[in-house]
This record gives C-alpha cells, sequence and structure tokens, in this order.
C-alpha cells in the first residue's frame, strides 16, 4: 500500500503505473482518494481545533466559578456543550473518510520498479538466464502421475472419495522422496543462514489484508466459518504477520527465516490437462524463505532469495530458468518479481516451481513492521520466495531423474534422507 502523501504529491506517477498494470479502471481512484484526503484533513483540522477551543474555554469556566461569575460561566459551559456535538459530528466524519480512503489505497497498486519490463500479462514475462542444460531422452516420460503410480506411490481415486478433486494420497518411496525434498531443502536454507521456523496455520483477517491484495485473497483463501481465521495458502503469510504491529532495533535487521508449512488454496478456474494431477491442487507443502529488511538492502536480498532456489534445483539435477514476471502479471503489492521454472523433458518446455517478490514497504505499511533507527521509526522492506514446493517439485524431480529401464535416480545430495539409497526402483 502506498503512503496518501506519496499520492498527494505524485498523482501523475502513480496514475501511469496503474496504466503500466494495464488497470485502467482504477484510474479515477486517484482524483477520488485525494479528494478524500483533502476532506479528512480538514475534519481534523477543525475537530483539532474545537479541542484546542474547548480547553481554553474550559479553563476560562474554572476562573468564572472561581470568581464567583456563575452566570457567565454556565453561558460558556453552554458554548462547550454546542462544540462538544459539532465535535462528535466531526470525529464520526473523520472516521468515515479515513475508512474510504484506506479502502480506496488498498487497491490502487504499488509503484513498481523501473526494470520491470511492461505487459498486460505472464505470456508477456521475459526469461533472463538458464541454468544446467535441458535434455529430452530418446525414451517417453510419461505424466507424472503415470510415474508415481509405478512405484505405488500415488492413489487419487481414493483422495477423491476422502476429500474431492484436488487432494492426494502419496504412498511409499514417493512419499519418502516428498518428505526429503522438504527436508533436504530445510537444512540447504540453514546452511545458508536461515533460521528454521514452523508457523501458525491459520491467520486472522488483520493479517490477511495486511499480507496480499482482495482479489488474490477472494482466488486463495478458505475461511474458517464463524471465526476470524484464514487458512494459510502459503507460510509466508503467518511469517511476515510475525512481524505485525513491532518496531525492531535496526542493529537487528535482516531478518532472514525460512519456514515450513501445509498451504490450502481455492484454486479457481479450468486448468489444462498438464496442469491436473498433483501440479495444482488445494493442499501442499512447501518451503518457504521471507526477508525483513532495511530499505537499501532490498534489491541486494532480492537477487540472493532467486539464487537460493536456482542453487536447490541445481544441486538436484533439475535444469531451471528464471524470468522476470512483467507489469501486468505483478500482484498489486509486488515492485517486482521473478519466477523459477524448471524444465520438463515431457513438455519440452519449462514450468513454475518458485516464485521470488520484493514488496519494498507494502505489506509494512499494512501491517506497521517499522525499524528503530538513529533517527527514528521507519518501514521496514519485506520480501519472501519459495524454496521448494514438492509437488511441482517432485514432477520436475522425477521427470529429470527417469531412467529408461522406469528407475529414479536419487541425487548424491538428497541420498541422505532416503536412506542412503542412489535409486528407486518402480514396483509395477
Amino acid at each position: 500500500m502506498l503512503d496518501i502523501r506519496f499520492v498527494r504529491e505524485n498523482p501523475e506517477l502513480v496514475r501511469e503505473n496503474i496504466k503500466k498494470k494495464f488497470q485502467d479502471s482504477k484510474l479515477p481512484l486517484v482524483d477520488e482518494v485525494i479528494a478524500l484526503d483533502e476532506e479528512k484533513r480538514a475534519a481534523q483540522k477543525k475537530a483539532d481545533e474545537l479541542r484546542a477551543n474547548r480547553n481554553k474555554i474550559s479553563k476560562e469556566i474554572g476562573n468564572l466559578m472561581a470568581q464567583g461569575k456563575k452566570e457567565e460561566g454556565m453561558a460558556l459551559r453552554q458554548k462547550v456543550k454546542e462544540q462538544a456535538d459539532e465535535l462528535e459530528a466531526l470525529s464520526a466524519r473523520e472516521t468515515e473518510l479515513n475508512e474510504k480512503v484506506t479502502s480506496i489505497m488498498m487497491t490502487i497498486p504499488n509503484i513498481i520498479d523501473e526494470s520491470v519490463p511492461i505487459g498486460k500479462d505472464d505470456s508477456e514475462n521475459v526469461e533472463i538466464e538458464k541454468f544446467g542444460e535441458p535434455a529430452v531422452p530418446d525414451y517417453e516420460i510419461p505424466y507424472h502421475t503415470e510415474i508415481m503410480e509405478r512405484f505405488a506411490g500415488i492413489d487419487l481415486d481414493a483422495a477423491g472419495r476422502v476429500a474431492g478433486n484436488g487432494f492426494y494420497y502419496l504412498m511409499g518411496d514417493i512419499a519418502r522422496l516428498h518428505s526429503a525434498v522438504l527436508a533436504y531443502a530445510r537444512d540447504f536454507m540453514i546452511n545458508r543462514g536461515f533460521t528454521y521456523c514452523i508457523p501458525p496455520y491459520m491467520i486472522r483477517s488483520a493479517v490477511v489484508e495486511g499480507v496480499m491484495s482482495f482479489a488474490e485473497m477472494d482466488a486463495m483463501m478458505y475461511k474458517i466459518e464463524g471465526e476470524d481465521l484464514y487458512l494459510i495458502g502459503t507460510s509466508e503469510h503467518s511469517m511476515i504477520g510475525k512481524f505485525i504491529d513491532t518496531i525492531t532495533p535496526e542493529a537487528e535487521l535482516p531478518k532472514t527465516l525460512t519456514s515450513y508449512s501445509p498451504c490450502f488454496r481455492k484454486e479457481k478456474g479450468a486448468h489444462g490437462i498438464e496442469e491436473r494431477g498433483v501440479y495444482r491442487i488445494h493442499q501442499f507443502e512447501k518451503q518457504e524463505m521471507i526477508v525483513v529488511c532495511k530499505p537499501e538492502e532490498s534489491k541486494m536480498w532480492f537477487d540472493k532469495l532467486w539464487q537460493n532456489t536456482v542453487d536447490l534445483f541445481r544441486s538436484l539435477d533439475v535444469p531451471v530458468r528464471t524470468l522476470e514476471c512483467c507489469s501486468g502479471d505483478l500482484a498489486d503489492l509486488k515492485v517486482k518479481s521473478v519466477d523459477v521454472e524448471a524444465w520438463s523433458p515431457r513438455q519440452k518446455k519449462y514450468f513454475e516451481v518458485g516464485s521470488c517478490s520484493n514488496l519494498t514497504d507494502a505489506q509494512a505499511r499494512r501491517l506497521k513492521i517499522r525499524v528503530k533507527g538513529e533517527n527514528g521509526n521507519y518501514l521496514a522492506h519485506t520480501l519472501n520466495n519459495t524454496v521448494v514446493a514438492p509437488p511441482r517439485m517432485l514432477i520436475a524431480f522425477l521427470e529429470n531423474n527417469l531412467q529408461a529401464d522406469g528407475s529414479v535416480l536419487i541425487p548424491e545430495a538428497l541420498r541422505m534422507y532416503m536412506g542412503g539409497e542412489d535409486k528407486i526402483v518402480p514396483k509395477k
């Protein structure tokens, strides 16, 4: 969320940013919120004047009563009462205007970084760099659920009977592989200096509104009926929420945390055949990384975060590439994002396995995440990135390590988490 003062002082820049994000329907909001803010400040000024005048008159009443001038004192008391009624009306109006201003400001997108390519949607994202050589073997790579079934490792039918579409049972070597990837990702990030954390899997609405846009919330979040709680769509939500309404001494920054959690998502809409199976589901597990830092350090941390994901996938022999998200593909709170995509030998193309985002002070402003510096308090910058989400990671891992005989090689880095095995062998 932008600072209203920034909008007042830079309306054309804000409008141009809205155009770059292809959200022209929001253009009238700029003038509307500026007008509402002006009215709010006028009401606030008048209310402050009335409060000061009331205090002054109250002292005068006290002096008059002490001098025995009761009639004059009572006249002034009537004046105070009249002003109190006016003050009450002004305060109510001020609250109403403040709510309207906040509501609009929550929908005006953050100012994107100047390096972000301009484009309408993800089809116009720009490839940055490839890591590892993508290969297509001379034998067939089956659909990922078929590979899992050969290991007796997945049961979608039973999951459908128990929970419906978008759920799965993982079993045997595939389930063990799933857990091994998460354990490896945990230790990988700990070795890079991040503090491991297991957060709450439910958060209050105040945190939801602080970490994401209304559009994202509606598309993703499951609400707990009858309670002010939502199931998290990613541990980033509760990890950033950990710092709500806090003031952190500057010397304690940066806060670098890596968190494990299950994730719950509605995943609305129809999806293609390649997005079925365990690609796009309602429940999965993920290792995440978040950083809370000083503003001048967020660009540096952004590059470090996406590089961590690249390095992890390469350590497991999975070719990846980085993709710069264009303006129209950025969520409203994000200033800059890079997606990490893994190579799919089956599809002969890359697919998304992680996303790294710099939100600068947008989440911090909503959640009041502040830093205590030498010259006073200021807003922190927040960043997040996927370390690994095993359902999609499993797809990439299985496809890239599948052998002609149907076995799947286990890279050296993962073997200690798989009981020392260097491969798993199909049971069917």
